[in-house]
């Protein structure tokens, strides 16, 4: 079995109901869920939206390929109506988002057989307050595989 940390964020809707449905999901889908933090109140990142998000983070003990875990986050996605991702960093509103953000100690670049390209750990996790406090939550010593720095560290740097 593999630890895979996800991040997840919604600002349109029911924003508490969209990540319970999600974390749902993601028990059924992809593993156990083995701890998932607060909800955090954040705003956008990357764009201008009146829209605030709601954001967590979830680790998951799954025995899912980080590939497959990908592709049953994007079939959850858009289950609960996301109709497009982020391209080339032009973020949007959004009913759902989960991130991969780290699976086990593990660092990847790939592409799925869909397109999807998959990096891990999340390139852009460090320098997010709305990833990195929700994951030093429920695992605040775990270690970065790239940056070396545990997550209360990460959290400390921004």
């Amino acid at each position: 079995m593999s630890m895979v940390y996800l991040g997840l964020g919604t600002n349109l809707g029911d924003k508490e109901q969209n990540l319970r449905a999600a974390v749902q999901k993601i028990e059924e889908r992809i593993g156990k869920v083995i701890s998932l933090s607060a909800f955090y109140i954040t705003a956008p990142w990357g764009f201008a939206s009146d829209n605030s998000f709601l954001n967590a983070a979830a680790c998951v003990n799954t025995d899912l390929s980080p590939l497959d875990v990908l592709q049953e986050t994007q079939r959850i996605e858009s289950e609960l109506g996301r109709t497009h991702k982020s391209v080339h960093g032009a973020y949007s509103d959004r009913v759902i988002d989960i991130d991969l953000l780290l699976y086990n100690d593990l660092i990847l670049s790939v592409t799925s057989s869909s397109g999807a390209e998959l990096n891990l750990p999340h390139p852009l996790m460090a320098k997010r307050d709305f990833v990195i406090r929700p994951l030093a939550e429920i695992a605040p010593e775990l270690i970065h595989p790239v940056l070396g720095k545990t997550i209360k560290e990460l959290l400390q740097e921004l």
